[in-house]
């Protein structure tokens, strides 16, 4: 049995190096780059203008971070902060010095179920976010009357497979399970993949964080499908355990 965990940057490394601890073979091989955003010059305006602003991933936060830091800028006090999951709270929280709140499940519907995202017609909401993604939530916030403002503080940039034998190395090195963090990983890869290896593709054991991206994967040939509920390494790791 061998994982193949094409979560990028430390994210992945990390999960890696906890399946190795665990006696499970892992390979990284992340699909995208994570690039700040550093032509955002409107971003403190954005974040000032706020009534909430809501992070959806880490990277979102960090990359604020750096842009702010760059700027010589600080984080507003006045709005009210919520993160997509814990780990993206607990940063947020430390990059705002500010309480914020998240959902017990990691995903865009069950953050749409806090109280802090009721009665909120009129507002100015801020979704810090990369070069797309999480319509879901702007798209429910707008139907509740709210103005929602897409924040884009970092870029993802897909890494070219460009070696035509890296298909085979996995098939041969056992990959019999792989994790896909978000959907634009998942539809890459799949478009990535060679037509002759295709088939061993959609027969590999796939983990995904979410319904919405299992879903996908099964509109996309997958047979076996994992739904975690989570993009946490921990949760992803106690699914990968044998």
């Amino acid at each position: 049995m061998a994982v193949l965990v094409t979560r990028p940057g430390k994210q992945g490394l990390a999960l890696c190096q906890q399946l190795t601890d665990a006696g499970v073979k892992a390979l990284h091989h992340p699909l995208i780059r994570i690039v700040d955003n550093k032509q955002n010059t409107q971003l403190l305006d954005q974040l000032e203008r706020s009534n909430i602003i809501i992070a959806v991933s880490q990277h979102a936060v960090s990359s604020t971070q750096h842009i702010l830091n760059l700027q010589q800028s600080k984080w507003p006090t006045e709005p009210l902060y919520l993160g997509v999951g814990q780990k993206t709270a607990h940063k947020l929280s430390k990059a705002t010095q500010q309480n914020v709140n998240y959902p017990e499940t990691s995903d865009s519907e069950h953050l749409l179920q806090l109280d802090e995202l009721k009665g909120i017609s009129g507002k100015t909401i801020t979704i810090l976010r990369g070069n797309g993604g999480r319509e879901l939530i702007r798209d429910s916030l707008v139907s509740q009357g709210a103005n929602v403002v897409y924040c884009e503080t970092y870029h993802r940039e897909f890494i070219p497979i460009q070696d035509p034998l890296t298909f085979l190395h996995w098939k041969e090195s056992g990959i019999n399970q792989i994790v896909i963090t978000s959907q634009g990983q998942l539809e890459f890869l799949t478009s990535s993949t060679p037509i002759e290896f295709l088939p061993w593709l959609q027969q590999q054991q796939l983990f995904v964080p979410s319904q919405r991206i299992a879903a996908r994967a099964q509109q996309l040939g997958f047979s076996f499908i994992e739904n975690t509920v989570s993009a946490n390494n921990q949760d992803l790791l106690a699914s990968l355990r044998p």
